[in-house]
């Protein structure tokens, strides 16, 4: 495929994403600034970037559903089209008043996935936004909040997404089959409209387009990894906020855990 992959930097929801599902319950305010996406017992919602990226720092900063959001599920992530796709996702799970909100993280290269890693915030999602950044480069990829990192996968001789470019997605739907507590807490309606805001979406990134051939990679995320305070800061978070990591999880692997499991000392 001959593509174009140049640096993007984007700002406007307008100009940068299309509303894909949910009418009038996914709205761009503010001159294109802010986004909110809601959901209702007939709908949820969500957008998608216009473009695809191959490689980048994608940034965006979420509000949460506040109160009660049990059975609701808020994404931002990455993604590519088909049977063997790609993605790298940020999944919040909702709560009943009162509980944490789950942050599910995981990594799906040529269609398979199965790489969860779970934490619990250590602020309040929902009282102010709060910057959530995925790193993608062809080393590694890096899942940030407020620029600490919570998790990174590396490209150590396993299946890696770094071929199919992805766009940018997010939503907002039920799923309370699974979503809190694994079922058991659903969806109380008559507190819809569900709410979850989004602003300040940048993508510094090799942005795919046609005709052209050229990359590039004179940017910081296309070579990062984690400095010494960094590799403290991700140490931090998996003592006090992670609640579940599919690397320690030997009931469900009983053939043996993933061959990533036994390589990076961050899984």
């Amino acid at each position: 495929m001959s593509c174009l992959l140049a640096a993007a930097l984007a700002g406007n929801f307008y100009d940068d994403m299309d509303i894909t599902f949910g009418n009038q319950r996914a709205k761009i305010f503010n001159n294109g600034q802010d986004l909110s996406l809601s959901l209702d017992h007939f709908s949820g919602s969500g957008f998608q970037s216009k473009h695809e990226y191959l490689f980048g720092r994608f940034d965006m900063q979420l509000k949460l559903v506040p109160g009660n959001s049990a059975g609701t599920v808020t994404t931002f992530y990455l993604s590519s089209q088909g049977a063997g796709h790609d993605e790298i996702d940020f999944e919040f799970l909702g709560n009943s008043s009162g509980n944490p909100y789950t942050i599910h993280t995981n990594v799906y290269a040529q269609g398979k996935g199965d790489k969860e890693q779970q934490f619990r915030p250590w602020f309040d999602p929902t009282a102010a936004f709060h910057t959530y950044t995925i790193v993608w480069n062809s080393q590694r990829i890096i899942f940030l909040i407020d620029n600490i990192s919570i998790r990174v996968f590396e490209a150590s001789g396993v299946p890696f997404p770094n071929r199919q470019p992805m766009r940018v997605y997010a939503s907002l739907w039920n799923a309370d089959d699974w979503a809190t507590q694994g079922g058991r807490v659903k969806t109380d309606w008559t507190k819809a409209p569900f709410t979850a805001s989004y602003r300040k979406f940048n993508a510094n990134a090799n942005k795919v387009g046609p005709d052209q051939t050229s990359e590039n990679n004179n940017q910081a995320w296309s070579t990062q990894g984690l400095d010494a305070a960094g590799r403290n800061r991700i140490r931090w978070v998996h003592a006090n906020y992670m609640i579940y990591n599919y690397c320690t999880d030997n009931s469900r692997f009983p053939a043996g855990l993933p061959p990533e499991c036994k390589t990076s000392k961050f899984l």
